[in-house]
């Protein structure tokens, strides 16, 4: 129903019903996702008094040593700090199946049969190769930590009170801990066992489309269509996960997120997607329940570690760098449709692929422009993951490189994972402050989509139609998904610090390294790459070619990252040094 308000239609969109708890996409992908949040209190929680005595003797072992002095983090801080990391409720017996069940292909080097299966002669043959270089840099780290030592001790000695001594004795730690970091994954590659994930495989895609189909079903769609349509989607997503996981691919960044995209499109644009598989093309059904349990991750007692000058950098650079871009995509590139320069606008300052569907959600963009979108920043994120620890390295003050080049990392990469990769090429300090900086970042989802829906709803579609909308249509168009991801930010931030109350490190131990990384993060992998193959098997090159037409997205993508690029490393650079040296002197 509509009504006439001076020049302007006023569309009336009924009442909002409480059917939609069940009938929308939104809405199951909140109910999935704390679904397996939920089941993963249920396995991990009744183990707490077995982790809270684990790390009260550590505490009783390491704290004397950490606290010396504050000064700067001595041998005893990060012994301690390692301690309690190995204190995992994922390493019980319970968290160890839930890993093997939901494990993606190995990896390979020649024979993808090793994405699969091997056997126990090649897993000892594997480890075999492995321990010379494992020993070369366990010794390398034994080396250092007598050097860390010996410093630690000098400066010790003068009451900690020479600052030549401290800073010695802190140079000296830090190159410990990166040989520590060395010999600690060349460690990893000595712990080759035998395998055979076929029939693991085959269990978790039945489980994933009974998952899944409960939902669809309830939406309105045929279960058994959706059942039949999910067995093609979930090959072609681990066909993508054995290409992302073959050695060379690997080295260059080349993840799961294109090979996915790559094969779906493959098929799309040459057979054509079957007719059959369609039903089970969600892209957005799975990605929203992987985001919502990525929420669970974002933990606000991590973040503060951090303190104001990470989330300066994140959240005052990145809406600066979105709303910049996309005046400069309207007023001087031109960007034809709104909603693509709103999605790469998201893509490229927040958060990737991940925020990029958000927006696309929030402001209803076609799928081939969020498809245009995520290849841009696929194809710039495999190569500033390379190429901007190579820079750092090569151009930045040897001081500056751990914590102002993992600022600059965390705050312009795109993706997480590459995030990470990029940082530990640098050095253990540099990885934690670049994974801090982009999980800050990462909080800006669902503020940039609730944004961009209030902005769509309220501005662009009333200059596109003429008509306005209700407070109902907002809420309508409002992706509720987001909902789900603040909530469980929020509830597991505060089970965080609740349990980091009873004793240090039991948070960690039960909700960062138990309920997400040991059930949220072992399934989230796996929706992200459903939700890619469903992106690729959705798209036509035919209808993403008007969008090429004068290069205008790929102008607008390199404006915007390179103005990030400027912008984000002369604002760490301020926060860090500037504003808050004593933080950095902490870090």
């Amino acid at each position: 129903m509509a009504e006439q308000q001076g020049d302007q239609v006023v569309v009336d969109v009924g009442k909002w019903e409480w059917s939609e708890l069940w009938k929308k996409e939104d809405w199951w992908a909140v109910w999935l996702g704390f679904f397996l949040l939920l089941m993963g209190i249920i396995v991990y929680f009744p183990h707490t008094s077995q982790m809270h005595g684990k790390l009260t003797e550590i505490e009783g072992k390491y704290l004397a040593d950490a606290q010396k002095t504050d000064k700067f983090r001595t041998i005893g801080w990060y012994q301690l700090n390692d301690a309690k990391n190995d204190v995992k409720v994922k390493s019980t017996s319970i968290g160890k199946w839930l890993s093997t069940f939901s494990k993606k292909p190995h990896g390979w080097k020649s024979n993808p049969v090793d994405a699969f299966i091997m056997s126990e002669t090649a897993a000892d043959a594997k480890n075999a190769a492995a321990m010379p270089k494992y020993e070369k840099a366990h010794a390398a780290e034994q080396e250092a930590l007598a050097v860390a030592q010996a410093a630690e001790a000098a400066a010790e000695a003068a009451g900690f009170s020479d600052a030549a001594l401290n800073e010695e004795a802190k140079q000296s730690i830090a190159n410990w801990r990166n040989a520590w970091l060395a010999a600690s994954k060349a460690k990893g590659k000595t712990k080759a066992k035998p395998y055979n994930q076929i029939g693991w495989l085959i269990m978790l895609g039945i489980c994933f489309a009974l998952f899944f189909g409960i939902g669809t079903a309830a939406m309105g769609q045929p279960f058994k269509e959706f059942v039949v349509g999910f067995i093609f989607v979930f090959l072609i997503t681990i066909l993508a996960y054995v290409a992302s996981s073959q050695a060379t691919m690997k080295a260059y960044g080349i993840g799961y997120a294109f090979w996915a995209i790559f094969f779906g499109m493959l098929i799309s644009n040459t057979v054509g997607t079957p007719e059959w598989a369609k039903p089970a093309v969600q892209t957005e059904y799975y990605i929203k329940t992987g985001l919502v349990l990525l929420g669970a991750g974002i933990l606000f007692e991590k973040i503060i570690t951090i303190g104001t000058a990470g989330i300066f950098v994140a959240w005052v650079v990145t809406p600066t760098v979105w709303l910049v871009t996309y005046w400069v995509g309207q007023k001087i590139v031109r960007i034809p449709s709104k909603r693509l320069n709103a999605t790469i606008c998201s893509d490229m300052s927040v958060c990737g692929v991940s925020a990029a569907i958000a927006t696309a959600a929030a402001c209803k963009a076609k799928k081939e422009e969020l498809t245009l979108a995520v290849g841009l920043s696929l194809v710039f994120t495999s190569i500033m993951m390379i190429v901007m620890p190579a820079i750092i390295k090569s151009t930045f003050p040897v001081d500056k490189q751990l914590i102002l080049g993992g600022a600059w990392m965390g705050g312009t990469i795109d993706a997480t994972g590459a995030v990470a990769a990029a940082g530990a090429f640098l050095g253990e300090k540099a990885l934690y402050v670049a994974a801090t900086i982009k999980m800050i970042q990462n909080v800006l989802i669902g503020v940039i989509a609730f944004c961009v829906a209030i902005y769509f709803t309220t501005r662009v579609e009333i200059q596109e139609t003429g008509r306005t909308v209700g407070a109902i249509e907002i809420w309508y168009r409002f992706p509720k998904f987001v909902l789900g991801f603040i909530a469980a930010s929020i509830i597991f931030s505060l089970l965080y610090s609740s349990l980091n109350n009873q004793v240090s490190g039991l948070g960690p131990a039960m909700i960062d390294q138990g309920v997400v990384k040991g059930m949220g993060d072992l399934f989230r992998g796996w929706f992200f790459c459903l939700s890619f193959v469903s992106i690729g098997l959705a798209t036509n090159f035919r209808e993403l070619r008007e969008h090429f037409v004068g290069g205008k997205p790929l102008i607008l993508y390199v404006f915007g990252q390179s103005f990030n690029l400027c912008l984000t490393l002369i604002v760490a650079y301020i926060m860090f040094y500037v504003v808050f040296p004593e933080l950095t002197a902490t870090i």
